[in-house]
């Protein structure tokens, strides 16, 4: 193999130029932190600013055995150490390929490529990002010489974004943990509602029971055995057994009257118990699907948040107003679209209760179009002041003594992670409030190169 076989066609000396425009050029080649190289049309290093040079000797402190190895003069001056050699000499494979057909691709069209942001691995494993430019390099009659460019090092940038991405990952799965929390403790306070009931329930069941007049039946039934064989006499002559029968009357009307109201309470037992059931069961259902996409009626999900909330929306006389337009599905994580909801209609209750009308009313609204589905928790409590329409959403932000501001929080970063969006509106304080949660009919997929990041 010749040893100047693979020298650039275009030569360009180190220094000494004779023109002060030469003596400029070179002044910035030799300053320039930044990478600006000359290549042939077959990709070769013509020419390369020092602060490349310096990269280089640094990552590969034996370029010149690398050069000896490629066929090419070792004697040069540590300008001219890249000159005749390519990408493929000093980078990892994959990512000199690509800077080879960018480059080639550059020669072929005549278009330059600018601002590409792109990864480069040097040989000896080191990682560099850089913000690159590249140009046709044109000889006087304006054919293709090469190419030109110029390459900014962004690595601290990307790293920096790389760690911002994962610090919001993590700060988004704080949140859905928080939102999930929240859940639980909103299911655990519901059950704890139900469980109040079902307490006095079974508290007036035994009360009742001790009230009972069910023991004078016994004692009226002895009475009767005792005069069992002058039963007729006793009725009728004796003054116990005259009284007998109207107490008996009586007693039975007192005993219907006391198992119909036994019979109320029993029922109201049952029915509370069924509804921490169906409490329970939901809450387990959506613990088993947190993390699968499933394909969901929306009214049906509104639904098992009402039911979440129902103890607390009935206790407080919540008017609750459905109105859905539209029926649709959606395919998207469950869950996420369930912490919210809980979480917004907890708030509207709560912004009722705080309005102090004796008219308290919630209404849902369910509207759909060909971009997606609009959930819509309306409420006529104490409203929200204009300042604080957007700081509502930030993390930790709240209004209210025992508040911790992750709800609204988490629930905005749920739904930006499938897609949509959560946003609030309000007239104003006493107007009350009304929050939209726009969801895709299919959540986004999150790639594997933001999850990796």
């Amino acid at each position: 193999m010749n040893p100047d076989s693979r020298e650039p066609r275009v030569a360009t000396e180190c220094s000494g130029a004779p023109s002060d425009e030469a003596n400029c050029f070179h002044a910035l080649l030799d300053s320039i932190p930044d990478t600006i190289y000359f290549k042939d049309v077959d990709s070769r290093f013509v020419l390369v600013s020092r602060s490349k040079i310096k990269e280089i000797l640094e990552c590969i402190p034996d370029i010149r055995a690398r050069r000896a190895a490629a066929g090419l003069p070792v004697d040069v001056p540590e300008c001219k150490i890249l000159s005749g050699m390519t990408d493929f000499d000093i980078m990892q494979e994959k990512d000199a390929h690509v800077a080879y057909e960018d480059e080639q691709e550059v020669i072929r069209t005549g278009v330059a490529m600018i601002g590409k942001i792109e990864k480069q691995i040097t040989l000896d494993g080191t990682r560099h990002w850089w913000m690159t430019s590249k140009v046709p390099w044109r000889n006087s009659d304006g054919s293709i010489a090469g190419t030109f460019g110029i390459s900014k090092e962004v690595t601290a940038l990307k790293e920096a974004e790389g760690k911002l991405e994962l610090m919001n990952r993590q700060l988004i799965d704080a949140s859905r943990q928080a939102g999930m929390a929240e859940i639980a403790a909103n299911v655990l306070h519901n059950v704890g509602n139900v469980l109040n009931s079902v307490n006095v329930s079974a508290t007036l069941v035994a009360d009742q029971f001790r009230r009972s007049k069910i023991a004078n039946v016994t004692r009226c039934c002895e009475l009767l055995r005792d005069h069992e064989a002058d039963l007729a006499t006793f009725l009728s002559g004796d003054p116990k057994g005259k009284m007998l029968v109207p107490y008996l009357t009586n007693l039975a009307e007192s005993l219907s009257t006391e198992h119909a109201s036994i019979t109320v309470e029993l029922e109201s037992l049952r029915r509370n118990i069924e509804h921490i059931k169906v409490i329970v069961s939901m809450q387990q259902s959506y613990a088993k699907t947190s993390g699968v996409a499933e394909t969901i009626s929306v009214t049906d999900l509104v639904e098992d948040a009402l039911r979440m909330n129902a103890g607390s929306l009935e206790r407080h006389n919540i008017d609750i107003v459905r109105d859905y337009q539209a029926r649709p599905v959606i395919t998207l994580e469950k869950h996420k679209v369930l912490q919210v909801l809980v979480n917004l209609m907890r708030n509207a209750k709560y912004a009722c209760d705080e309005s102090g009308r004796t008219e308290k009313q919630m209404i849902l609204r369910i509207t759909a179009d060909n971009n997606g589905v609009a959930i819509c928790v309306i409420d006529n409590g104490v409203g929200i002041p204009q300042e604080n329409l957007t700081r509502i959403f930030a993390h930790g932000f709240t209004t209210r003594k025992d508040g911790h501001g992750f709800g609204l929080h988490s629930g905005a970063l749920a739904a930006k992670e499938i897609g949509g969006s959560l946003t609030a509106h309000s007239a104003g304080r006493g107007q009350g409030a009304t929050f939209v949660l726009e969801l895709p009919y299919k959540a986004k997929a999150l790639t594997d190169d933001k999850r990796a990041a």
